[in-house]
């Protein structure tokens, strides 16, 4: 199980680039954020992507670099928020990784990013962000209830969360 890559899902502001990075230095493994790797290549934050190509652009970007990196193993991924909601997406990365899926509380998620202004699928008027959070979360939440494996990040702290990761992965 140690050279499967191990990969963390779930909606904005769960922590996956946080506790990705916490397994990472734990296991001894490369960590690679998909957001962050996109905007590298790109050369422009996902939020000018939005703007500049629209979202089904950025989605094809999303789907080619989960087959590219499927292809590679011993990796701890972080990956967006939507990036494994088409479900042709999550098979080819359940293929050669374990897919675990960050849950959390909406009231929490609209603590940790309600007032981020970098966040492309929240682009709505102040009094409709919450909204649009809430709609996401039930838009996205019959793919992620596809996913075998959950962590409810709700009250654990990042440290707690890639322990139960670290725990998972090497029984």
């Amino acid at each position: 199980m140690m050279s499967r890559n191990i990969i963390l899902t779930g909606f904005m502001g769960t922590g996956k680039t946080t506790v990705g990075q916490l397994v990472a230095a734990q296991l001894g493994r490369e960590f690679i954020d998909m957001d962050d790797l996109i905007e590298s290549r790109e050369g422009r934050p996902i939020s000018q992507i939005f703007a500049d190509e629209g979202e089904p652009y950025f989605r094809r970007l999303e789907a080619d670099l989960c087959r590219e990196l499927a292809a590679k193993s011993g990796l701890v991924i972080a990956t967006g928020g939507g990036a494994l909601v088409p479900e042709a997406n999550l098979r080819v990365m359940e293929r050669t990784g374990l897919v675990i899926c960050l849950d959390c509380r909406p009231d929490v998620l609209w603590q940790r990013i309600g007032q981020s202004d970098n966040r492309p699928m929240l682009a709505a008027q102040d009094d409709g962000r919450f909204a649009r959070l809430a709609a996401l979360l039930v838009q996205r939440a019959p793919a992620y209830g596809r996913i075998e494996y959950h962590v409810d990040v709700t009250r654990l702290d990042p440290d707690q969360v890639a322990a139960q990761i670290c725990h998972q992965v090497t029984e």
